[in-house]
């Protein structure tokens, strides 16, 4: 897999257990989350998933479920979130912490059958984090791992 991605997709949840709305741009507020998304503060203040660990998954099930059930706020292509926990994604020019991997849940299987254990193995069910810096991101923005800095 290349070092730099590309932002495919952006999801605004607008509240808790609702619709995720698919969304062109939006801006991202550092210590916060997305506005407009349910979820703000805290270390879960966006959530990720790679195509790549989408096509996994769903290479598992029978027909072909959308990446919207997973529920994620942006997914991502080109870049691996596996075993990411304390590494910074950039998106666009917005900084994200990756905290840990997201757990498929029983939203999943509500959404699809068979989803919540195809999203189960190898973080397939993407990442959890951060905003670290603020900014608009956009569908089509690069996404690559920041370098950290020698101590």
């Amino acid at each position: 897999m290349s070092t730099t991605g590309r932002l495919e997709s952006i999801w605004i949840k607008r509240a808790k257990r609702g619709p995720m709305d698919a969304v062109e741009a939006a801006r991202a507020n550092a210590g916060s989350g997305l506005e407009g998304n349910a979820d703000q503060g805290g270390k879960r203040q966006v959530t990720l998933l790679s195509v790549e660990g989408w096509a996994d998954a769903v290479a598992t099930v029978e027909g072909e479920p959308d990446p919207i059930l997973r529920r994620a706020n942006l997914l991502v292509s080109g870049v691996d979130l596996v075993e990411t926990r304390g590494k910074t994604l950039r998106v666009g020019k917005v900084e994200i912490r990756i905290y840990g991997e997201t757990r498929p849940c029983r939203r999943m299987e509500e959404g699809h059958t068979g989803l919540r254990a195809a999203l189960d193995p190898e973080w397939r069910a993407g990442a959890y984090g951060e905003i670290l810096s603020d900014g608009e991101i956009k569908l089509g923005d690069e996404v690559r791992w920041v370098e950290s800095s020698p101590e």
